[in-house]
């Protein structure tokens, strides 16, 4: 289990596995921070050109822009953003209306928790003074 995380959040962020899978040293460990600032760099500006995108009623590219993201930020162990993303996509995909708006914002809470996870294990992990 990690310090940064209880059993629970682990389904929010979780880059153990990574860490693991890059040698679990030190050297793992700054690659893991470079993936996880560059995976947050963005923001949720990714969803905001998702969510014009929905206003504009050109929900595949919606659907596209969620599951870049999706991709993205599933390399951090974010197995809650991920389910959220994937039952936005497929309401994007069938034209589901009327469940999009809802989807949409457990995606957004959920992209804002990992973000919130990934800055603290920043802090934890590469110091308050590294650029983020």
């Amino acid at each position: 289990m990690t310090a940064y995380a209880s059993a629970h959040d682990e389904t929010i962020f979780c880059v153990d596995e990574l860490v693991e899978a890059l040698g679990n040293d030190e050297r793992a460990v700054r690659k893991v921070v470079h993936i996880v600032r560059d995976c947050i760099s963005t923001g949720i500006e990714p969803l905001n050109q998702a969510g014009d995108a929905v206003q504009q009623a050109r929900f595949m590219e919606a659907r596209r822009i969620v599951h870049r993201l999706r991709d993205t930020v599933s390399e951090l162990g974010a197995k809650r953003f991920v389910a959220a993303c994937m039952g936005l996509e497929l309401a994007l995909a069938e034209g589901k209306v009327l469940q999009i708006p809802l989807l949409f914002t457990a995606v957004e809470n959920e992209l804002r928790l990992v973000m919130e996870h990934a800055g603290a294990w920043l802090d934890q992990h590469a110091g308050r003074a590294s650029a983020r």
